[in-house]
């Protein structure tokens, strides 16, 4: 009798899993997904999905829109992600290069806590603008796969074909600056 139980308990137990798993890929088949990634492997420019967050960086709010006309290098990160430390020097330095011409950076926190963040920022000597979004927002409407990954957009509002998924390096930041600046 007790063997029997078992096996029923194992075998609703397996049925459970499965339904949720089928929910699971259910829900992932049919959310919408964000143009973001596809506009980027067809080469082509999308409109940036908008945010307004909370900033990090002192007292208010920031949205993307209060940035149009200027050219803004979005990059995703998070106080407890390792290449987001390692590429920190380069976002602060071409911050600091470019922000006379009309370049803003903007580092948007994701899926993290704002004290963790502010002391990641003070620790690295961070200047630019920085947004809290802690409940990851904006992960789905850039259709993000992981932290950093970084963008740029266009004084129109538009993201250009270039976009780094993991640290960027100096190299890289200039090469979408440059793609940034020249539409």
């Amino acid at each position: 009798m007790a063997g029997r139980l078992r096996l029923t308990a194992q075998a609703l137990s397996i049925a459970l899993v499965a339904g949720l798993l089928g929910l699971l890929v259910w829900k992932i088949a049919t959310d919408e997904k964000s143009p973001v990634p596809q506009a980027m492997k067809a080469g082509k420019t999308v409109p940036a999905p908008g945010f307004s967050f909370e900033r990090l960086d002192r007292d208010g709010r920031l949205s993307l829109e209060s940035l149009r006309g200027k050219v803004v290098v979005i990059n995703f990160w998070a106080s407890w992600c390792g290449p987001c430390k390692e590429e920190a020097p380069a976002l602060e330095a071409a911050w600091r290069r470019h922000r006379n011409r009309g370049v803003v950076v903007v580092g948007v926190d994701v899926e993290d806590v704002a004290s963790d963040a502010r002391r990641f920022a003070r620790e690295n000597g961070l200047t630019y603008p920085l947004v809290h979004d802690g409940a990851g927002k904006t992960i789905e409407r850039y259709g993000l796969t992981g932290l950093p990954e970084t963008f740029f957009v266009r004084r129109d509002g538009k993201i250009v074909p270039k976009q780094v998924a993991g640290r960027i390096d100096e190299e890289e930041l200039e090469e979408g600056i440059r793609l940034a600046l020249s539409t």
